[in-house]
């Protein structure tokens, strides 16, 4: 069997295998779019740009930052909750993240990990990523919580919230991401179950984004509601790294890691439906043709928060979604990489719709929960949205070469 190619331990697949089923012997198998000041995220070091040939690009896996973060937004996505099996320890975890590093950097390079059963599955890279976050469970059951970052916790219970605890805090996310369907899947199924029995899948939340409309780079895409979605990002080529990346102050064995917030929000499309063009735009601030504000006539205008129509009314409503979601503080911007969800509904619901919403940002206490707040005190499209799943991510730092994933926290 050949060694695990970039693991500072070149041990065989299956010895690191073998050896957690003897380290963990009992551990068998149980175990919205805001808007924000800045401008328009672009692609760095670990992104590539789409096109004719997308099928067959490549994203780097090796680097002092994971993919999937600033990485163009793939058209498919897959976030998987898993948690540690009961009896876990640092041990367990630095051969779960030595065995994910190894699969990891086979299936980005569209090659197949060396239990794969189905490697054919595996020659089309389609701009695959994988990006891996460890949440306040995994601290506890490596022994490492007095080095827990103070942010990753539960976020707050918010009044519109009405959480369902299928969708709720894990151990562990790994978010996937491609331009095909079916490399998601195949990646998502080969990490579960190679990394089986040190990790119990909780969930799996699905999301997709039109692959057609979203093609040119940096176009934000269309939720469910019609709605442009994501029209304002911090910038991602080195202005803004502070409010995405952790830095020199960061937590040990975070630096060049981010935080992750999964926010499973349900969308009401039935009652969308009875509401007129008007109210829509009204509770969202912007045109729904073209994503621009109320005020302006393209979708990067800064919006006039102070325009009064001729009746003396503000143009842009004070509940409305856009001006309650603007920063307050420079600091209030995140970075969202949110995808829309379609699930079979339930034997009398129509539709099971809504948003995956993901951000990433350095620190959520600061940055995603002030705009939070004030979604949730006043925000017109709470008549039509709700959220039903929360959980909060340390995304640890990239691998660099040599380097498994976590072993600067796990050392």
């Amino acid at each position: 069997m050949r060694p695990a190619q970039g693991s500072s331990e070149h041990l065989p697949r299956r010895s690191v295998v073998a050896g957690g089923l003897a380290a963990a012997a009992g551990l068998v198998g149980g175990c919205s779019g805001t808007d924000q000041l800045g401008v328009r995220a672009g692609t760095t070091a670990g992104a590539t740009s789409r096109g004719p040939t997308s099928n067959a690009s490549t994203v780097p896996f090796r680097g002092p930052r994971q993919a999937g973060v600033v990485t163009e937004p793939q058209p498919y996505a897959a976030w998987v909750g898993l948690d540690l099996a009961p009896g876990a320890d640092r041990d367990s975890a630095r051969r779960l993240l030595r065995v994910w590093t190894d699969d990891i950097e086979r299936l980005m390079a569209a090659r197949a990990p060396v239990t794969d059963l189905e490697p054919e599955l595996a020659g089309v890279a389609a701009r695959l990523t994988v990006t891996v976050g460890v949440g306040p469970g995994f601290y506890a059951a490596v022994g490492l919580e007095a080095d827990r970052p103070e942010w990753l916790a539960p976020l707050p219970r918010f009044p519109v919230d009405r959480l369902d605890p299928r969708w709720g805090q894990t151990d562990l996310v790994v978010q996937v991401c491609a331009d095909s369907p079916v490399a998601v899947s195949h990646a998502r199924r080969r990490l579960v179950v190679g990394a089986e029995p040190l990790v119990r899948q909780r969930w799996v939340q699905r999301g997709f984004r039109e692959p057609l409309t979203g093609s040119r780079e940096g176009l934000p895409f269309r939720n469910l509601f019609g709605q442009v979605d994501g029209t304002v990002q911090p910038a991602v080529d080195g202005i803004d790294d502070h409010l995405v990346w952790l830095g020199r102050d960061a937590p040990r064995g975070l630096r060049g890691g981010s935080s992750m917030v999964v926010r499973r929000i349900a969308m009401d499309l039935d009652r969308w439906d009875a509401a007129d063009r008007r109210a829509r735009e009204n509770a969202v601030g912007r045109r729904l043709s073209d994503g621009a504000p109320l005020t302006g006539t393209s979708e990067t205008d800064p919006p006039d928060l102070l325009a009064k129509d001729g009746l003396g009314f503000p143009v842009i409503d004070g509940a409305s979604h856009m001006r309650r979601a603007m920063p307050q503080q420079p600091h209030e911007r995140i970075l969202r990489r949110p995808y829309s969800y379609d699930d079979p509904p339930g034997p009398d619901a129509r539709t099971d719709s809504g948003l995956v919403f993901v951000s990433f940002q350095a620190d959520p206490v600061r940055q995603f929960v002030p705009i939070q707040r004030r979604l949730a005190e006043a925000d017109l499209l709470n008549i039509w949205t709700t959220p039903v799943g929360s959980a909060v991510y340390a995304v640890l730092p990239g691998a660099r070469p040599g380097e498994t994933l976590g072993q600067a926290l796990l050392i």
